[in-house]
Protein backbone atom coordinates (compact mmCIF):
# COMPACT_ATOMS: atom_id res chain seq x y z
CA UNK A 1 0.00 0.00 0.00
CA UNK A 2 1.42 3.79 -0.89
CA UNK A 3 2.06 5.62 1.71
CA UNK A 4 -0.19 8.34 2.93
CA UNK A 5 0.26 12.19 2.00
CA UNK A 6 -0.35 14.61 5.22
CA UNK A 7 -2.17 17.38 4.80
CA UNK A 8 -5.53 18.75 3.62
CA UNK A 9 -6.61 18.40 0.70
CA UNK A 10 -6.42 21.68 -1.54
CA UNK A 11 -7.32 21.83 -5.02
CA UNK A 12 -6.26 25.11 -7.48
CA UNK A 13 -3.34 27.82 -8.14
CA UNK A 14 -1.90 30.11 -5.84
CA UNK A 15 -0.29 32.58 -8.00
CA UNK A 16 2.68 33.71 -6.18
CA UNK A 17 5.00 37.23 -7.36
CA UNK A 18 8.44 35.66 -6.71
CA UNK A 19 11.25 37.78 -5.19
CA UNK A 20 14.74 37.77 -6.16
CA UNK A 21 17.21 35.44 -4.67
CA UNK A 22 14.48 32.39 -4.02
CA UNK A 23 14.31 29.50 -6.05
CA UNK A 24 11.17 28.11 -7.56
CA UNK A 25 11.23 24.91 -5.30
CA UNK A 26 11.28 27.23 -2.29
CA UNK A 27 8.67 28.93 -3.04
CA UNK A 28 6.64 25.30 -3.95
CA UNK A 29 7.38 23.92 -0.28
CA UNK A 30 6.71 27.24 1.64
CA UNK A 31 3.76 27.72 -0.05
CA UNK A 32 2.59 23.73 0.57
CA UNK A 33 3.76 24.23 4.51
CA UNK A 34 1.52 27.42 4.41
CA UNK A 35 -1.12 25.69 3.06
CA UNK A 36 -0.93 22.72 4.80
CA UNK A 37 -1.49 21.05 1.41
CA UNK A 38 -0.96 17.29 0.71
CA UNK A 39 0.19 18.11 -3.04
CA UNK A 40 2.35 20.82 -4.25
CA UNK A 41 4.37 21.72 -7.82
CA UNK A 42 4.90 24.54 -10.12
CA UNK A 43 4.62 25.49 -14.06
CA UNK A 44 7.57 26.77 -15.13
CA UNK A 45 10.47 27.24 -12.99
CA UNK A 46 12.31 30.78 -12.11
CA UNK A 47 16.07 30.89 -11.71
CA UNK A 48 16.88 32.71 -8.02
CA UNK A 49 17.68 35.75 -10.38
CA UNK A 50 14.57 35.87 -11.55
CA UNK A 51 11.09 37.32 -10.44
CA UNK A 52 7.84 37.47 -11.42
CA UNK A 53 4.87 35.03 -12.03
CA UNK A 54 5.17 31.66 -10.08
CA UNK A 55 1.78 29.99 -10.10
CA UNK A 56 1.63 27.06 -8.02
CA UNK A 57 -0.70 24.07 -8.31
CA UNK A 58 -2.51 22.29 -5.17
CA UNK A 59 -3.75 18.84 -5.09
CA UNK A 60 -5.74 17.92 -8.61
CA UNK A 61 -4.65 21.40 -9.95
CA UNK A 62 -1.00 19.46 -10.49
CA UNK A 63 -2.66 17.21 -13.31
CA UNK A 64 -2.62 20.41 -15.52
CA UNK A 65 1.13 21.27 -14.77
CA UNK A 66 1.98 20.21 -18.29
CA UNK A 67 -0.32 22.28 -19.97
CA UNK A 68 0.68 25.88 -18.25
CA UNK A 69 4.45 24.30 -19.17
CA UNK A 70 3.74 23.66 -22.61
CA UNK A 71 2.02 27.35 -22.92
CA UNK A 72 3.43 30.72 -24.29
CA UNK A 73 5.58 33.05 -21.27
CA UNK A 74 6.45 36.80 -21.00
CA UNK A 75 9.54 37.81 -20.10
CA UNK A 76 11.31 41.63 -19.42
CA UNK A 77 14.73 41.12 -18.88
CA UNK A 78 18.02 43.29 -19.21
CA UNK A 79 20.68 43.10 -20.73
CA UNK A 80 24.37 44.11 -19.44
CA UNK A 81 26.22 44.90 -22.82
CA UNK A 82 30.12 44.37 -22.76
CA UNK A 83 30.76 41.50 -20.79
CA UNK A 84 30.00 37.84 -21.06
CA UNK A 85 30.24 35.07 -18.29
CA UNK A 86 30.40 31.94 -17.95
CA UNK A 87 26.49 31.38 -16.55
CA UNK A 88 25.27 34.17 -19.06
CA UNK A 89 24.06 36.33 -16.28
CA UNK A 90 25.38 38.22 -13.40
CA UNK A 91 26.16 35.27 -10.82
CA UNK A 92 29.06 34.29 -12.92
CA UNK A 93 32.19 35.70 -13.47
CA UNK A 94 33.17 37.49 -16.92
CA UNK A 95 35.05 35.41 -19.05
CA UNK A 96 35.40 38.09 -21.52
CA UNK A 97 34.42 41.74 -22.61
CA UNK A 98 34.46 44.62 -24.91
CA UNK A 99 34.40 48.57 -25.14
CA UNK A 100 32.08 48.28 -27.83
CA UNK A 101 28.61 49.39 -27.55
CA UNK A 102 25.37 49.21 -30.27
CA UNK A 103 23.66 52.42 -30.92
CA UNK A 104 19.50 51.69 -29.94
CA UNK A 105 18.99 51.07 -34.10
CA UNK A 106 21.89 48.32 -34.62
CA UNK A 107 20.54 46.47 -31.27
CA UNK A 108 16.84 46.31 -33.11
CA UNK A 109 18.12 45.35 -36.66
CA UNK A 110 20.02 42.55 -34.80
CA UNK A 111 17.08 41.00 -32.77
CA UNK A 112 15.48 40.14 -36.24
CA UNK A 113 16.95 36.46 -36.47
CA UNK A 114 15.73 35.65 -33.26
CA UNK A 115 12.20 35.78 -33.66
CA UNK A 116 10.09 33.21 -35.80
CA UNK A 117 10.88 29.55 -34.92
CA UNK A 118 14.78 29.29 -34.51
CA UNK A 119 17.10 27.03 -32.73
CA UNK A 120 18.62 27.59 -29.12
CA UNK A 121 21.84 26.40 -27.55
CA UNK A 122 21.20 26.67 -24.11
CA UNK A 123 23.31 28.00 -21.15
CA UNK A 124 26.13 25.90 -20.06
CA UNK A 125 24.91 26.31 -16.77
CA UNK A 126 21.74 24.42 -16.99
CA UNK A 127 19.48 21.50 -16.54
CA UNK A 128 19.84 20.16 -19.83
CA UNK A 129 20.73 16.19 -19.29
CA UNK A 130 24.55 15.39 -20.85
CA UNK A 131 25.23 11.45 -20.50
CA UNK A 132 22.74 11.35 -17.82
CA UNK A 133 24.15 14.19 -16.00
CA UNK A 134 22.93 17.65 -15.42
CA UNK A 135 24.86 20.01 -17.59
CA UNK A 136 25.29 22.34 -14.39
CA UNK A 137 26.93 19.93 -12.37
CA UNK A 138 29.30 19.31 -15.16
CA UNK A 139 29.41 23.04 -15.75
CA UNK A 140 30.46 23.41 -12.15
CA UNK A 141 33.71 21.09 -12.52
CA UNK A 142 35.18 23.04 -14.89
CA UNK A 143 34.01 21.94 -18.18
CA UNK A 144 33.00 22.68 -21.12
CA UNK A 145 30.54 20.82 -23.32
CA UNK A 146 28.60 21.00 -26.87
CA UNK A 147 25.10 21.38 -25.84
CA UNK A 148 22.58 20.79 -29.00
CA UNK A 149 20.58 23.30 -30.51
CA UNK A 150 17.03 23.48 -29.74
CA UNK A 151 13.90 24.67 -31.62
CA UNK A 152 12.46 26.94 -29.55
CA UNK A 153 9.66 29.88 -31.10
CA UNK A 154 9.89 33.64 -29.89
CA UNK A 155 6.42 35.60 -31.24
CA UNK A 156 7.68 38.94 -29.78
CA UNK A 157 11.00 40.39 -28.86
CA UNK A 158 11.23 44.05 -28.79
CA UNK A 159 13.92 46.94 -27.28
CA UNK A 160 11.66 48.78 -24.83
CA UNK A 161 14.16 50.73 -23.30
CA UNK A 162 17.91 52.08 -22.92
CA UNK A 163 18.68 53.15 -19.49
CA UNK A 164 22.09 53.66 -20.39
CA UNK A 165 25.12 52.65 -23.14
CA UNK A 166 25.47 49.31 -21.10
CA UNK A 167 21.93 48.35 -20.56
CA UNK A 168 19.22 47.05 -23.20
CA UNK A 169 16.21 46.38 -21.56
CA UNK A 170 13.86 43.89 -23.93
CA UNK A 171 10.38 42.00 -23.41
CA UNK A 172 10.17 38.30 -25.11
CA UNK A 173 7.26 36.37 -25.66
CA UNK A 174 8.48 32.49 -26.58
CA UNK A 175 7.19 29.25 -26.56
CA UNK A 176 8.07 25.98 -23.95
CA UNK A 177 11.85 25.42 -23.55
CA UNK A 178 12.98 29.16 -24.15
CA UNK A 179 16.10 30.32 -22.10
CA UNK A 180 16.58 34.33 -21.62
CA UNK A 181 20.30 34.00 -20.74
CA UNK A 182 20.93 32.69 -24.26
CA UNK A 183 19.33 35.06 -26.03
CA UNK A 184 21.14 37.80 -23.96
CA UNK A 185 24.28 35.96 -25.17
CA UNK A 186 23.89 35.27 -28.88
CA UNK A 187 22.35 38.96 -28.95
CA UNK A 188 26.05 40.23 -27.63
CA UNK A 189 27.87 37.83 -29.83
CA UNK A 190 26.01 39.13 -32.72
CA UNK A 191 26.28 42.62 -31.60
CA UNK A 192 30.19 41.85 -31.24
CA UNK A 193 30.39 42.95 -27.77
CA UNK A 194 29.05 40.17 -25.65
CA UNK A 195 25.84 40.43 -23.14
CA UNK A 196 24.55 38.50 -20.21
CA UNK A 197 21.16 38.86 -18.31
CA UNK A 198 21.23 41.27 -15.57
CA UNK A 199 17.90 41.16 -14.26
CA UNK A 200 15.05 39.21 -15.38
CA UNK A 201 11.08 39.11 -14.40
CA UNK A 202 8.64 36.90 -15.75
CA UNK A 203 5.72 38.50 -16.51
CA UNK A 204 2.75 36.04 -17.77
CA UNK A 205 3.09 32.14 -17.64
CA UNK A 206 -0.08 30.96 -20.38
CA UNK A 207 -3.03 32.47 -18.11
CA UNK A 208 -1.38 33.29 -15.40
CA UNK A 209 -0.45 36.99 -15.17
CA UNK A 210 1.87 38.71 -12.84
CA UNK A 211 -0.15 41.18 -11.91
CA UNK A 212 -2.91 38.52 -11.06
CA UNK A 213 -0.51 37.48 -8.04
CA UNK A 214 -2.32 38.09 -5.12
CA UNK A 215 0.67 37.34 -2.44
CA UNK A 216 3.66 37.53 -1.98
CA UNK A 217 6.63 35.31 -1.23
CA UNK A 218 6.53 36.81 2.59
CA UNK A 219 3.51 36.78 3.06
CA UNK A 220 2.96 33.05 2.97
CA UNK A 221 3.43 32.47 7.02
CA UNK A 222 0.04 34.14 7.70
CA UNK A 223 -1.66 31.74 5.76
CA UNK A 224 0.02 29.13 7.98
CA UNK A 225 -2.75 30.42 11.47
CA UNK A 226 -5.69 30.59 8.13
CA UNK A 227 -4.95 28.72 5.31
CA UNK A 228 -8.24 28.40 4.13
CA UNK A 229 -8.02 32.08 3.64
CA UNK A 230 -5.30 31.40 0.91
CA UNK A 231 -6.35 33.57 -2.38
CA UNK A 232 -6.49 30.27 -4.46
CA UNK A 233 -7.59 30.10 -8.65
CA UNK A 234 -9.69 27.53 -9.71
CA UNK A 235 -7.89 24.00 -11.11
CA UNK A 236 -10.10 24.55 -14.40
CA UNK A 237 -8.12 28.05 -15.03
CA UNK A 238 -4.69 25.26 -16.03
CA UNK A 239 -6.87 24.56 -18.73
CA UNK A 240 -7.14 27.64 -20.80
CA UNK A 241 -5.29 26.87 -23.43
CA UNK A 242 -7.69 23.53 -24.31
CA UNK A 243 -11.52 23.81 -25.82
CA UNK A 244 -14.11 22.95 -23.23
CA UNK A 245 -16.61 20.25 -23.42
CA UNK A 246 -19.73 19.99 -21.48
CA UNK A 247 -20.82 16.84 -20.68
CA UNK A 248 -23.68 15.19 -19.10
CA UNK A 249 -24.26 13.44 -15.00
CA UNK A 250 -24.13 10.26 -16.83
CA UNK A 251 -21.12 11.14 -18.64
CA UNK A 252 -19.94 12.64 -15.37
CA UNK A 253 -19.83 9.06 -13.93
CA UNK A 254 -18.80 7.06 -17.54
CA UNK A 255 -15.39 9.62 -17.09
CA UNK A 256 -14.56 8.58 -13.74
CA UNK A 257 -14.32 5.21 -14.49
CA UNK A 258 -12.22 5.59 -17.37
CA UNK A 259 -15.51 4.70 -19.78
CA UNK A 260 -15.83 7.32 -22.90
CA UNK A 261 -18.47 10.13 -21.90
CA UNK A 262 -20.95 11.45 -24.48
CA UNK A 263 -20.74 15.45 -24.81
CA UNK A 264 -23.96 18.08 -24.44
CA UNK A 265 -22.01 20.63 -26.21
CA UNK A 266 -18.97 20.95 -27.85
CA UNK A 267 -16.74 24.16 -29.35
CA UNK A 268 -17.01 24.25 -33.45
CA UNK A 269 -14.07 22.62 -35.43
CA UNK A 270 -13.19 19.76 -32.42
CA UNK A 271 -11.35 16.87 -34.61
CA UNK A 272 -11.11 13.15 -34.00
CA UNK A 273 -7.90 12.71 -31.54
CA UNK A 274 -8.17 16.66 -30.57
CA UNK A 275 -7.08 17.23 -26.61
CA UNK A 276 -10.08 18.55 -25.07
CA UNK A 277 -11.70 18.79 -21.40
CA UNK A 278 -14.99 18.06 -20.16
CA UNK A 279 -17.07 20.09 -17.82
CA UNK A 280 -20.13 19.75 -16.04
CA UNK A 281 -21.56 22.81 -13.89
CA UNK A 282 -18.28 24.56 -14.85
CA UNK A 283 -16.02 22.24 -12.93
CA UNK A 284 -13.31 20.02 -14.70
CA UNK A 285 -14.13 16.40 -14.52
CA UNK A 286 -11.63 15.01 -16.87
CA UNK A 287 -9.17 16.14 -19.67
CA UNK A 288 -9.04 13.65 -22.46
CA UNK A 289 -9.22 12.90 -26.35
CA UNK A 290 -11.96 13.86 -28.58
CA UNK A 291 -13.86 10.68 -30.52
CA UNK A 292 -16.70 12.62 -32.22
CA UNK A 293 -18.88 13.49 -29.59
CA UNK A 294 -17.49 11.42 -26.89
CA UNK A 295 -14.22 12.41 -24.74
CA UNK A 296 -11.71 9.01 -23.83
CA UNK A 297 -10.06 10.31 -20.66
CA UNK A 298 -6.52 10.25 -19.51
CA UNK A 299 -7.01 12.52 -16.82
CA UNK A 300 -9.28 12.66 -14.22
CA UNK A 301 -10.36 14.77 -11.49
CA UNK A 302 -10.90 14.10 -8.52
CA UNK A 303 -11.62 16.59 -5.84
CA UNK A 304 -12.18 15.83 -2.07
CA UNK A 305 -12.35 18.25 0.90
Amino acid sequence: MGRRRNGRDVHGWLIVDKPLGVGSTEVVSKARWALQAKKAGHAGTLDPLATGVLAVAFGEATKTVPFVTDSEKGYRFTVRLGQRTTTDDREGPVVQSSDLRPTDDEICAALAPFRGDIQQVPPQFSAVKVDGERAYDIARDGETMELAARPLHVSRLELVARPDPDHAELEMVCGKGGYVRSIARDLGEALGCHGHVAALRRTFAGPFRVEDARIAFEDLDRLREAPQTAPLAPLEIGLADLPEVRVSEQAVADLRQGRLGAATHAPEGLNWGDLCWASRGGQAIAVGVWEGGRIKPNRVFVREG
